[in-house]
């Protein structure tokens, strides 16, 4: 053995502190702003890039791939060179990732705002962006993979585990939902449709948050909880059988966001299963962290940095243990659609992910610049205000779901809906979600109100960006005697990553192949037809005002939802959605029949054009924004034979040469639209983009539900 010189790189560490602090307060800043965009609709500015539909993946996108991304690669590029005693592989990498993420981030924001989305959540970025993420996102495997071959110890640490699983599954997630048909630099289609890119979607969705938002954190915990609290890991034998079991089993969990939908019943049972096997591994890893600090607890008293990470881990447990319970389908279809799912997401996203960082941060800021922190009084009175926002939060959104749920499904004695109007339940809720914005206001708060501590820290101490240490060389190639299975496998990274490819993979190819492989899983029904292409315009314009944030299209076999809306929701009527329009939340109306008998009443073309001028003309309480724009601007048809080829290369039945047509066929549609709405009094063109959207609107669930409809009064 020999004794090497070399330095650590804090300058990179350095550089996504900062961004983590700064991305975090602009994500938690648009997350306060639609939370009062849901409370008081005035909010929305009456711009159409601040609605509400363009705002949530805004925030969205910021906490998760600006404040949480920033927050991993923060703490993985300072463990990981500590922990394999190495400098980062390469600085140039260090630095092409750290710029090229950035750029993602400002270049996701502009998008979004502008409307450009795929229309798929939590994956709205369009395909350039895609390859952008997919090319930055190598870089850093490249770097990570890179360092951990030149190491200078034996055996890998148990939060490289973590890191190296975040890194390869990540990839896969990625590639796999992100198959697109590019129409224009700026327009995609989902490669999927209906029922499988549901499938995609949401498998990519759940391990979404598995394998970014929960294992490279994992990664953190195992280390930055350590360090804080100057003990060592409880279990070296539990962290081996939390991080496969949990490797295994999460990937199979997806499905459970569609319960009770037109998704095949046997890939429904499985998400149902390995939810609920997911406890294991999940609180597996919670009580090795918590039990870290056996004999220490007497300093979480003292450091409001082992306060942070203690309640992290805390609300990482109650997450986990709330998912597979809201995975049982008796308790999915209470949860399902409402704000309880709301605030189980920010259980997590607010405890987990915020106060892991927050601890973090306060114990690393100090470290980089070899001083005290400035101000711990400051520190913990971030802390109990962090921990109220979630609270006001949280609290409200529960309430506000169970309400929700029990109002959809109430029953009169006669057997009628007790609440047939929908908007019924969003004023019944609305005092919660002031409550909510106060919650997430106090959040922000706290975290304006750390990132003037650290920046203080920052200032009255001194970095080295080259920070000169020793470490003795290891013989990597020679195990100790008697070394065990995953001893050896420790040393050997490649094999690590195969190895842990595989297990992701089982999952997904189980999961996925029949699905596609299988004509009964998606049997088709004759009289589904495609889009004309005055609806196919219509529907992008939906997409790109972000509707499906706020509106569902899948009609569950409830009574309470059949009597409300119509005829549940079939398998085959998705058939030519690219992307599928499900939706997860209800905060206005299911609109899968919104073009036949929907609620005992049909609405005319009238009503659509003036629901989208003035939404709180039609009813004063309701909290949808106003959609102007749509009946000023004139429609771009450029693009509209590109699309039409698209569709045909996606398996879409239009004739061949139909590209050539579809224009005239267009105007031909707008005309009957445009003479409706002059026969009710209103002066339009058949060139507006109100036009295509409602023509839109108007198909939804033509094809397989036609009733005698009554005309609605005003």
């Amino acid at each position: 053995m020999k004794q090497e010189t070399f330095y650590y790189d804090n300058k990179i560490v350095k550089y996504f502190m900062y961004a983590t602090i700064i991305w975090g307060l602009v994500g938690m800043a648009a997350g306060v702003l639609a939370a009062l965009q849901m409370a008081m609709p005035i909010f929305n500015f009456e711009l159409e890039y601040t609605t509400f539909g363009r705002l949530r993946p805004i925030h969205t996108n910021a906490a998760i791939f600006a404040f949480v991304g920033n927050g991993i690669f923060m703490g993985v590029y300072y463990s990981l060179q500590r922990l394999l005693k190495a400098r980062m592989f390469s600085d140039v990498l260090s630095y092409v990732h750290f710029w090229g993420w950035q750029l993602i981030i400002v270049l996701a924001a502009v998008t979004l705002a502008l409307g450009f989305t795929t229309g798929k959540e939590y994956a709205e970025l369009e395909w350039p962006i895609d390859i952008l993420i997919a090319v930055v996102w190598l870089i850093f495997g490249w770097n990570m993979f890179g360092t951990i071959m030149k190491r200078r110890v034996k055996h890998l640490y148990v939060a490289i585990w973590f890191y190296l699983a975040t890194f390869i599954t990540v990839t896969v997630l990625h590639v796999v939902n992100s198959v697109e048909l590019p129409v224009t630099l700026t327009k995609s289609y989902s490669w999927y449709a209906g029922v499988q890119d549901a499938l995609v979607q949401w498998w990519y969705g759940h391990n979404a948050v598995a394998f970014f938002l929960t294992t490279p954190y994992l990664g953190l915990m195992y280390y930055y909880i350590p360090k804080a609290s100057n003990r060592p890991v409880y279990s070296y034998r539990l962290s081996i059988v939390h991080f496969w079991s949990f490797l295994f089993i999460y990937i199979w969990a997806g499905p459970h966001h569609l319960l009770y939908t037109a998704l095949p019943e046997w890939a429904q049972s499985l998400g149902t299963v390995f939810s609920l096997m997911l406890l294991a591994p999940s609180w597996g890893g919670m009580l090795n962290g918590l039990l870290t600090l056996r004999g220490a607890w007497d300093k979480v008293r003292e450091s409001a940095t082992l306060k942070f990470l203690v309640v992290a881990v805390t609300a990482y447990g109650m997450a986990t243990f709330e998912g597979p319970l809201l995975s049982l389908k008796n308790v999915n279809a209470i949860s399902h659609f409402t704000d309880w799912t709301v605030a189980h997401v920010h259980i997590g996203t607010l405890g987990w992910n915020g106060f892991l960082t927050f601890g973090v941060l306060y114990w690393l800021v100090p470290q980089i610049f070899k001083t005290k922190l400035y101000s711990e009084k400051l520190a913990g009175a971030h802390f109990w205000i962090g921990t109220i926002g979630i609270l006001f939060y949280a609290i409200p959104m529960y309430w506000a779901g169970l309400t929700q749920s029990l109002m959809w499904k109430e029953f009169t004695e006669e057997g009628l809906l007790a609440y047939p109007n929908f908007l019924e339940t969003v004023t019944q809720i609305r005092p919660m979600y002031y409550m909510r914005a106060f919650g997430g206001f106090i959040y922000l708060l706290g975290a304006m109100l750390m990132g003037y501590n650290l920046f203080k820290t920052a200032a009255q101490g001194k970095m080295t960006a080259n920070e000169e240490t020793t470490a003795v060389v290891e013989d990597i190639s020679k195990g100790k005697k008697g070394e065990k299975a995953h001893g050896w496998l420790e040393r050997k990274p490649v094999q690590f990553m195969v190895i842990s490819l595989i297990t992701v993979l089982i999952g997904t190819f189980i999961e996925l192949i029949p699905t596609f492989l299988i004509k009964s899983n998606v049997p088709t029904i004759a009289s589904v037809k495609p889009y004309t292409p005055l609806e196919l315009e219509g529907r992008d314009i939906y997409l790109r005002e972000g509707c499906y944030n706020c509106h569902s299209q899948m009609i569950r076999p409830f009574r309470s939802e059949t009597e409300r809306y119509g005829e549940y929701s079939k398998a085959g009527e998705f058939v030519y959605d690219h992307p599928f329009q499900w939706g997860s939340k209800r905060t206005g109306p299911d609109l899968a029949r919104e073009g036949v008998m929907t609620g005992k009443i049909y609405k005319p073309d009238a009503w659509h054009y003036n629901h989208m001028l003035d939404p709180q003309k039609l009813n004063e309480n309701s909290i949808m924004p106003k959609y102007p724009w749509l009946i000023s601007d004139d429609m771009d048809l450029s693009d509209l034979p590109a699309k039409i080829r698209a569709m045909q290369t996606l398996g879409v039945p239009y004739p061949e040469g139909y590209d050539e047509q579809a224009v005239e066929d267009y105007y031909k549609q707008a005309d009957k639209i445009v003479g409706g709405l002059t026969a009710a009094g209103i002066e339009t063109t058949r060139d507006k983009e109100i036009i295509a959207l409602i023509a839109y609107l108007q198909r939804l669930g033509t094809d397989i539900y036609k009733v005698e409809a009554e005309t609605a009064t005003e």
